[in-house]
């Protein structure tokens, strides 16, 4: 788990390997998704702090992701999948709890005092997919309050929450002559730490693995965790390069500071909010930005080396790839740093998903909630879903654009100080301790910039929201009492 500070309490291009990707992954045209025979392979490659629209093909254009792009042209892309929430600042470590459990943000977060029962009952993720006949391998950053290598067969490099910051790395920039650190910089160690930088380890892991997976005839579950981009957002000089920072565009909805941020428990003290000066600078968010998006492309880049070492073992045509991050992150965003917030760049993060008979380039809109991952896989492999498995399997909105969405409402939270649901086109926030409620219209204000909830026209929704938080928070074990709050606001 990250700590505060001490202070604070271009995919390099292989035309050979381009030509033949396209290739291979067009020749793929089976027109069902029943699971193939014999049981398909699950590569599930997992960032983190990525934000949704942080591909090139899914939105910012300023961002060079071509594997990535790669990806969402020959699969299809949930627009709208959200994280649950968190029960404490790091939020990856809730997430990736309902992720490998399957288990909704309060229940997970009970089953985290102590896990024995639920290993011995092989309930893992990685569990169930090796009694299913799969050889899993894991690889990358953990984050979850058990030993891994009790849960997969082959584990490489187990990577703590992240890399180590440094004094340095916070703070900054104060000036466009603050230089003291920099992303390529080796002696601050981080994602340098140990002679080369982690997500290039990751890389070499997978590519490991998937050489020998080659010879081999048992069905593989892979599970590849970058620590990137989280920060310190490391990267090598020749990516950072390519981001000038006079070239970077703000948010639009771009603060100084956000009014709230001390009631929503994202002031000066949270470790995530701290890497930036207070007020914020458009410098320094540029800053920031650039090092984030060097740190996403040089990601990317690795992903290609994992990608092109699937098409050379052989097994890319009865591979499931499902590629995501365990949230979004703020970066300038309505004044704020971090991912502890409730609004859409910080909840949301890419969801793609390509294999046999996956549709191509194509887009799903239902709301959804990237754990659902853990129930789509399960499917594929032909593993009956256990009763205590929250989330749901993807199957039909793949098959279906038309689908109607598992979720009537999607529920959000953070420890006891920001609650949200969604529905439809609709967003309410709860700030219990600001006792402030926001209203968004997503449909006419994506970027989350104009509070309607004291408009005499939103109250007919506002009432329905209200409604069906309280409906989430019982559904789900909430324990937050916000009836009273609810009701006088």
């Amino acid at each position: 788990m990250a700590s505060k500070p001490n202070f604070l309490k271009l995919y390099c291009q292989i035309p050979l390997l381009g030509a033949l990707s396209l290739v291979i992954w067009g020749g793929i045209s089976k027109n069902t998704l029943d699971p193939p025979s014999p049981k398909p392979n699950i590569l599930f490659i997992f960032a983190d702090d990525q934000r949704y629209n942080t591909i090139h093909a899914l939105g910012d254009k300023q961002v060079i992701t071509p594997n990535l792009d790669r990806l969402v042209n020959n699969g299809t892309t949930f627009t709208h999948a959200y994280n649950m929430g968190a029960w404490q600042g790091a939020v990856c470590v809730s997430s990736r709890a309902m992720l490998l459990t399957g288990l909704s943000i309060w229940d997970a977060q009970q089953q985290e005092k102590d896990y024995e029962p639920l290993k011995q009952a092989k309930g893992f993720w990685p569990q169930q997919m090796k009694q299913a006949g799969y050889e899993t391998y894991m690889t990358g950053k953990w984050h979850v309050q058990t030993d891994v290598t009790q849960l997969f067969d082959h584990v490489a490099h187990e990577r703590p929450g992240m890399p180590n910051q440094t004094p340095q790395g916070y703070n900054r920039p104060l000036s466009k002559q603050d230089t003291t650190w920099a992303p390529w910089k080796e002696e601050y160690g981080g994602y340098w730490k140990g002679g080369k930088h982690w997500s290039e380890v990751v890389a070499d892991d997978a590519v490991g693995f998937l050489n020998g997976a080659s010879k081999k005839s048992a069905p593989f579950f892979m599970y590849l965790a970058f620590n990137a981009p989280h920060d310190p957002r490391q990267a090598p000089k020749r990516w950072v390069d390519k981001y000038p920072v006079d070239q970077i565009k703000l948010p639009a909805s771009y603060l100084e500071e956000y009014p709230y941020k001390d009631a929503i428990g994202c002031g000066k003290d949270l470790r995530d909010e701290a890497l930036a000066p207070f007020p914020r600078t458009p410098y320094a968010i540029r800053k920031h930005i650039q090092e984030y998006y060097a740190s996403i492309s040089y990601m990317d880049e690795q992903i290609g080396r994992i990608l092109g070492a699937l098409e050379k073992s052989g097994k890319l045509e009865n591979t499931y790839i499902f590629f995501t991050a365990d949230h979004g992150l703020s970066i300038g965003h309505h004044g704020l740093m971090g991912k502890q917030n409730m609004f859409e760049h910080s909840v949301r993060p890419p969801l793609i998903i390509s294999g046999p008979a996956i549709a191509k380039n194509a887009k799903r809109h239902q709301a959804v909630y990237l754990q659902d991952i853990m129930a789509t896989s399960l499917e594929l492999a032909g593993i009956e879903k256990q009763s205590r498995i929250f989330f749901n399997s993807l199957l039909p909105q793949l098959k279906s654009d038309t689908a109607p969405g598992n979720y009537p409402s999607i529920y959000g939270c953070y420890t006891d100080l920001q609650r949200m649901v969604s529905s439809e086109q609709y967003k309410l926030i709860v700030y219990p301790a600001a006792r402030k409620m926001l209203l968004f219209n997503l449909k006419d204000d994506p970027e989350e910039r104009k509070d309607i909830a004291q408009l005499p026209s939103s109250q007919p929704i506002m009432k329905k929201l209200k409604a069906k938080l309280i409906q989430q928070q019982q559904q789900l074990n909430d324990k937050l009492d916000l009836k009273p709050l609810l009701g006088s606001l």
